[in-house]
């Protein structure tokens, strides 16, 4: 080792740390850039953001242990020339391959998660079913994702084995439900009552921001001897679909009492 060596050691240095803030930050355009392209219209704009800070976060792990390891591999050449470094790069590199087969799960949990949050599939919040599980986001995290379902339980799914997701809440929710009548009501006169009712309550100062289109008759789903059922349905914003749709039935309620139009005697489903 000389004094040549050391001030070639230390731009080798210099040389990584100026790589590491360049190439990063080049890397840091790309991902905002590919999750901004890929970003729903509607979607609040915060949420492109996290995802951004997330990928930047796990990229930039990658990349600092990356130009760690050739900077200092670089180093030790540098200063010792003499001392054959093959063995220590071959052990490391057996190590790497045990430990990369031990780890296969892992990898694909992170390389999945990654996706997950740069393909804007779902985020923190919404409203998803996965598999068997339904329930709200309540984190992404590099392995699993955590849903907890309306009875309070919590699902962990491993990233790595979600092959079909459902979003609820992606961009705007639908309210949908049926109400069934007695067959002997006056169809105009329900139908005015339920877009009038829809009109009414998008119009109202609590909800005029949650709906995007008023809940309004859809179709007559079914005819029979005892009841007609017809559908109604509207636009929300994520995840007020079920406020409105409570809402919406409760105002019907009192309309329809108004107008002497009775309901069938059946329970009310909702789809």
């Amino acid at each position: 080792m000389d004094i040549n060596s050391v001030i070639r050691s230390g731009f080798i240095l210099l040389g990584g740390v100026v790589i590491y803030f360049v190439v990063g930050k080049i890397i840091r355009r790309i991902i905002a850039g590919a999750v901004n392209s890929g970003r729903h219209p509607k979607s609040d704009p915060s949420d492109a953001k996290k995802r951004t800070e997330t990928l930047n976060g796990l990229f930039r792990t990658i990349w600092k242990v990356t130009i760690v390891a050739i900077t200092t591999a670089t180093i030790l050449r540098n200063l010792f020339p003499t001392i054959d470094l093959s063995p220590l790069f071959a052990s490391a590199g057996i190590i790497g391959v045990a430990l990369g087969f031990g780890a296969q799960s892992l990898v694909k949990d992170l390389l999945s998660g990654i996706f997950i949050i740069s393909d804007n599939q779902y985020r923190v919040g919404d409203v998803v079913a996965i598999d068997e599980a339904t329930g709200t986001v309540e984190r992404i995290g590099a392995r699993s994702t955590v849903l907890r379902d309306v009875d309070g339980n919590v699902h962990y799914i491993p990233n790595g084995i979600i092959q079909h997701v459902i979003n609820k809440t992606m961009g705007y929710s639908v309210t949908r439900f049926n109400i069934a009548v007695d067959p002997t009501s006056d169809i105009d006169q329900l139908i005015e009552i339920i877009n009038s009712t829809g009109q009414k309550i998008t119009d109202a100062e609590k909800w005029k921001t949650k709906i995007l289109e008023p809940p309004k008759f859809s179709h007559i789903d079914a005819i029979t001897g005892t009841y007609i059922t017809v559908v109604i349905s509207g636009k929300t914003q994520p995840s007020e679909q079920w406020s409105v749709t409570a809402e919406m039935r409760r105002r019907l309620l009192v309309e329809l009492e108004k107008a002497n139009i009775k309901l069938a005697k059946q329970t009310l489903r909702t789809r």
